[in-house]
């Protein structure tokens, strides 16, 4: 006999196997000096901009290592809300925003305060790996709508309304998205922002590419509908700040008393001093994002290129982001199997697609966020691996 666990830990647990096992046994594998490609996360091969460093720095050396506040930094609010203002047209202050540890950590309280127990959520399918376990932390049940790769990954609207019940209180939805890297045009925003007023719905809103979509903006279901949205957003992936978990939600006044709450109890607060590296990224945002927005872009096309005519797949053309998603069911084997075998054989890591839903199973997920010459060697080990798949097929 022993303890027993409260029933929460069987909600956030991984299904099935960890996604990240394989992404782990290469990054342990590069660490120790083997000759590996890792591009089964989205981490840039670029530095944090170098201004944003030393801002860090000098607050670190001014003894900035004392409480915060837990909704943030009244100045930090204020250029996030400046920020979330200019990108989307939506008129907010820093009232509107609350600073929580990245993306993840913003995803994780908007579930707490939007859902529980014996009620629904309702999540776009791809999604980002961890959305079911985020979800389903609040107790309450996740209903997947497909994004069907036979129809671009584009959500059917029609389907996401009819799986409306009296039980659904929020839909998740990521634009970019991740995997696909799919943007909601405005006419889908227009539609899901009418679906959320007309069954009263809140809609959480995944942005943290959006920076990196072409001209630095998506269509804002925020702008649409901003007493049923909260947007959560972040520096990792356009300031290359992965590592620093700096995040936030924008939403109204009412949901963001309700997130300082919860943050109150789970984080007490973001370090200062990595307040103040937030700040300077803000100051210059639009010159970081623009570094990674071309980065991306050039390095989507040489991948895309690159992995033309390769028997067995067909890469996936994304509308922005850092990832390509990759359809192996030509190769004669399964992705799990594909992805391990290319490991072993090549020393490239991509993820299975299933890892992020049932639209995706049948694909793989790669990163391009890389120097050049090894995406461009990743692409010549795929190459030559799908090639010793051939009598297989």
């Amino acid at each position: 006999m022993s303890p027993r666990f409260a029933p929460f830990v069987g909600r956030v647990a991984h299904d099935g196997t960890d996604p990240w096992a394989l992404h782990w046994e290469a990054r342990q594998a590069a660490a120790a000096g083997r000759d590996v490609i890792v591009l089964s996360v989205g981490d840039p091969d670029l530095d944090t901009p170098e201004p944003v460093v030393k801002a860090a720095v000098e607050s670190l050396r001014a003894g900035d290592t004392h409480y915060t506040e837990s909704a943030g930094r009244p100045a930090l609010r204020a250029a996030i809300a400046a920020r979330h203002a200019a990108r989307t047209g939506q008129a907010v202050s820093a009232e509107n925003v609350i600073v929580l540890s990245g993306t993840q950590n913003g995803l994780f309280v908007a579930s707490l305060c939007l859902a529980g127990p014996g009620e629904e959520v309702i999540a776009l399918d791809p999604m980002y790996a961890t959305y079911p376990a985020t979800i389903r932390a609040s107790g309450a049940a996740l209903v997947r709508v497909g994004m069907p790769a036979a129809h671009g990954f584009h959500a059917d609207l029609e389907a996401l309304e009819a799986a409306i019940t009296p039980r659904t209180r929020a839909i998740f939805v990521a634009t970019p998205n991740n995997p696909s890297g799919v943007i909601l045009d405005a006419a889908e925003v227009e539609a899901l922002a009418a679906i959320a007023r007309r069954h009263d719905l809140w809609i959480v809103s995944d942005e943290v590419y959006a920076g990196l979509a072409e001209g630095g903006r998506v269509p804002s279901l925020g702008a649409c509908a901003p007493d049923h949205v909260v947007t959560v957003a972040s520096l990792s992936k356009t300031h290359a700040m992965t590592g620093w978990r700096a995040g936030w939600i924008v939403g109204p006044t009412s949901f963001i008393q309700h997130a300082d709450n919860v943050a109150a109890c789970m984080l007490y607060g973001l370090p200062g001093f990595v307040q103040q590296a937030a700040l300077k990224a803000l100051e210059i945002a639009d010159e970081s994002e623009a570094t990674v927005r071309e980065y991306c872009r050039v390095r989507r096309q040489l991948f895309f290129d690159a992995l033309q005519g390769v028997p067995g797949i067909r890469p996936c053309w994304p509308d922005a982001g850092m990832f390509m998603l990759i359809d192996v069911r030509g190769s004669g084997i399964s992705p799990d199997a594909f992805v391990h075998g290319l490991f072993k054989a090549e020393g490239v890591s991509l993820l299975d697609g299933a890892v992020f839903g049932r639209e995706t199973e049948g694909f793989v997920r790669a990163c391009f966020a890389a120097e050049e010459a090894p995406l461009r060697d990743a692409a010549a080990r795929i190459r030559r691996y799908c090639e010793s798949l051939a009598p297989a097929r």
